[in-house]
């Protein structure tokens, strides 16, 4: 295993809350994925996101040429429309992650996005991550590893958190052991030390994705999810990650503050389906906020707000509802991919 780009380069990936250059998204829903009856509700759901963001850094939006008319009507000028080939909208597993060098320098890394594990068609968003790192003028890094962008989680100061259910999955990387795993992507983040907690495979199309269940409000805090209701195939797991935080260390050796996000016990009819992904660890820190998701339930929503409220002190804290894209088993962190700004 290996990868390309610029070998001696020492790179690192900076924590969300680290300054943005912008935001990246893609209005890339189709009937063909979505439905007649969700697809006029999901292109509302990422006017919202992306027009929620812009009022506090840049967000530029991949649009497929048939649809740029659409998009611009609906988004207004607030927003950057680029062309680009797209299969879906989940932004966050199909593009880039962004690292920095100490030097100045920006590439993106390029983790050969295969449809979470060939579940769905992926040819065209398989270009995403490429595309996006030349669109930023960053440097492309190319990588063995399979993955999305939503399996991984950190702190900006070499500590990461990951499921084991979707990178260690034969349908992402056959064969790949742990110790080979971590030798693979600590160099590329810039990480000295991950977290593991086990996840779920085979029950949503992620096989469990790490921005469910698990995010950094800074380095030491921890926002977790916890499902209550004893019926839910997540609630075991949740307490699970929950007891695994709770004795875990992170690269510097401070034990974890966790702050447990508990997900609502109803949400609003209207587009409730199987795959609905009721939680609130899907939350974006953009500039200056957090954009969080709120699902009907006023006791959750406000205690997850003040949580939120709690863990980042210094930024605003705007609930919307985007239960379309929550319907298709995504979050506002799905639908979002940050750019970080070069500090220098």
């Amino acid at each position: 295993m290996g990868c390309s780009g610029t070998a001696a380069q020492q790179w690192y990936m900076p924590d969300e809350a680290a300054r943005h250059l912008l935001t990246w998204m893609a209005f890339g829903a189709s009937e063909r994925i979505w439905g007649r009856r969700l697809l006029p509700e999901v292109r509302r759901n990422l006017v919202t996101l992306a027009q929620t963001i812009a009022q506090y850094e840049p967000v530029s939006m991949l649009v497929r040429a048939d649809e740029y008319d659409l998009a611009k009507e609906l988004l207004g000028a607030s927003v950057e429309l680029i062309v680009s080939p797209l299969d879906d909208l989940w932004i966050r597993d199909t593009g880039p992650l962004f690292v920095l060098s100490k030097q100045g320098q920006k590439a993106g890394i390029d983790f050969n996005f295969n449809g979470w594990g060939q579940k769905q068609v992926y040819q065209q968003d398989a270009a995403v991550a490429a595309f996006v790192s030349r669109q930023a003028g960053a440097e492309v890094i190319n990588t063995d590893l399979v993955l999305e962008g939503g399996c991984i989680e950190l702190d900006g100061d070499s500590t990461a958190i990951i499921t084991e259910s979707c990178v260690l999955n034969d349908n992402r990387n056959p064969g790949v052991a742990k110790a080979q795993f971590e030798d693979q992507l600590m160099p590329l983040l810039g990480l000295e030390k991950i977290i593991w907690l086990p996840g779920i495979k085979g029950q949503d199309i992620t096989d469990g994705h790490t921005d469910f269940y698990a995010r950094f409000a800074k380095p030491g805090v921890v926002l977790a999810a916890y499902e209550p209701d004893p019926s839910f195939f997540d609630h075991e797991v949740t307490k699970q990650h929950l007891e695994i935080l709770a004795e875990a260390t992170d690269a510097q050796g401070r034990s974890l503050e966790v702050i447990v996000l508990e997900a609502p016990t109803t949400v609003r009819d209207a587009y409730e389906t199987p795959e609905f992904a009721a939680g609130y660890v899907g939350f974006y820190v953009c500039n200056r906020a957090v954009i969080m998701q709120e699902f009907g339930d006023n006791r959750a929503d406000q205690a997850a707000r003040q949580s939120l409220q709690r863990a980042f002190p210094e930024r605003e804290i705007v609930a919307i509802n985007l239960d379309a894209i929550a319907a298709g088993g995504g979050s506002i962190h799905c639908a979002t991919q940050q750019e970080p700004a070069v500090i220098g």
